[in-house]
């Protein structure tokens, strides 16, 4: 296994040179095509992938775990509009920013290039596969997929996708790896392999991206939860309001920009929790109060210490009452993962305050935390979201997969 998986970076590595080279034009034919191949591959990638739901049912893995594993006609034609999104964004590689002259007549720029080999480690969505393969390709750099064990065969499927593609265009097909081995052994291996690979993105629960970091030989960019959050105020369309927490809640509860906490202003709660509680309830929600939450409604389950800082990803939610916005944000200071935040008010100044003080890498006003999300932001895809506030913060589209170098072009200028 050691040996391969060196093999795979140091092929990886010479890919690299290859396709930061390439024209935006290849790149794009080469995203178009694979969303072609995607579209017409659906029966053959939806066989493989009841292989991974079949095996995952029958050794009991979670409602939410396989919810996030599942695969259907739409979620494959999604993949391949995403890829086809990719294609039509302006390339970033190459891109010049501001050039500035010094006073010797040496002018300076910087020059946007990819970042090298990306080594992908994630859990379950085998749509990762596609969108961090699209992204990478695009943005000039090389990938290297190491997927979960319960998405094997549906992440092989998607990966010999992309191979066939490059190998038809004349391209190397390491430009898109994918590890076979699904042993945990493999990913502390391919942590060491420095010299070959230039950054890891984990995704997936914490205790993965926990361990991402901890043995990593290379820089590493990660988010660990998402412990979203939205806060209704007094000014708040409650209507409105209903309608956002339900889809931040209930849509895809086993995402990270699902909402986990409910901080309702004590001057609504009387009307408002009644009213989410119902339509929560409606839609199979545990909810978990405060004391006082408990108060407005009797039948609850108390909320522990725990569950303010606790990223469920399923139908639990803990909701309490707080006295107005600072007390909102403190309580988001405190428990919150810097992911994603929103607030609902009439209020253009409380909006903006909100919008000012809270740290996360999405804050929304009037909208669902469900938005945290690359091709909902218009960034066509992700290859993830980052909270480290280095390099990159929020979602990682094209423009945060590459880095910006210096170029400086003289006239026969010398250092006095």
């Amino acid at each position: 296994m050691k040996q391969e998986l060196l093999a795979i970076a140091q092929a990886a590595k010479q890919a690299g040179g290859v396709l930061a080279r390439l024209d935006t034009s290849v790149k794009n034919k080469i995203l178009l095509d694979a969303a072609d191949s995607l579209r017409r591959s659906i029966p053959q990638i939806l066989e493989s992938n009841k292989k991974d739901i079949d095996e995952a049912i029958s050794h009991g893995l979670s409602a939410a775990l396989i919810e996030r594993l599942r695969l259907d006609k739409k979620r494959i034609e999604e993949m391949g509009n995403g890829l086809s999104a990719v294609a039509g964004l302006p390339d970033p590689v190459g891109e010049i920013g501001q050039v500035w002259q010094r006073p010797n007549g040496l002018r300076v720029g910087r020059m946007r290039i990819p970042l090298g080999v990306i080594a992908i480690i994630y859990e379950s969505r085998p749509d990762v596969t596609a969108d961090a393969a699209g992204l990478c390709l695009k943005s000039g750099n090389v990938c290297i997929l190491r997927g979960g064990k319960e998405a094997r065969n549906s992440n092989l499927a998607i990966a010999g996708i992309f191979g066939k593609v490059l190998r038809q265009n004349g391209l190397p097909e390491a430009a898109v790896s994918i590890i076979p081995y699904t042993e945990h052994e493999a990913i502390g291996e391919l942590l060491k392999l420095d010299e070959h690979i230039d950054l890891v993105i984990p995704r997936g629960g914490e205790g993965l991206i926990r361990y991402v970091v901890e043995n990593s030989h290379i820089p590493v960019i990660k988010h660990y939860k998402g412990v979203c959050h939205i806060y209704v105020a007094p000014s708040a369309d409650l209507g409105i309001a209903e309608k956002i927490c339900i889809n931040a809640k209930v849509q895809r509860p086993g995402v990270c920009n699902a909402m986990e906490t409910l901080l309702v202003d004590r001057e609504i709660a009387t009307k408002f929790l009644p009213i989410i509680s119902e339509s929560m309830t409606s839609a199979g929600v545990e909810i978990r109060g405060c004391a006082e939450t408990q108060r407005v409604l009797p039948k609850v389950k108390p909320a522990t210490e725990e569950d303010w800082s606790a990223e469920y990803l399923d139908l639990i939610l803990s909701v309490r009452i707080v006295d107005g916005l600072s007390e909102a944000i403190a309580h988001i200071d405190k428990y919150g993962s810097s992911h994603t935040e929103a607030i609902i008010t009439r209020d253009y100044n409380e909006a903006r305050e909100f919008i000012n003080q809270v740290r996360s890498s999405l804050v929304l006003v009037n909208a669902s935390t469900r938005f945290n999300d690359g091709g909902q932001l218009g960034l066509g895809a992700e290859i993830g979201i980052s909270t480290t506030r280095l390099h990159a913060f929020g979602p990682m589209g094209l423009r945060e997969l590459t880095v910006e170098k210096f170029f400086a072009l003289g006239t026969g200028q010398t250092r006095e």
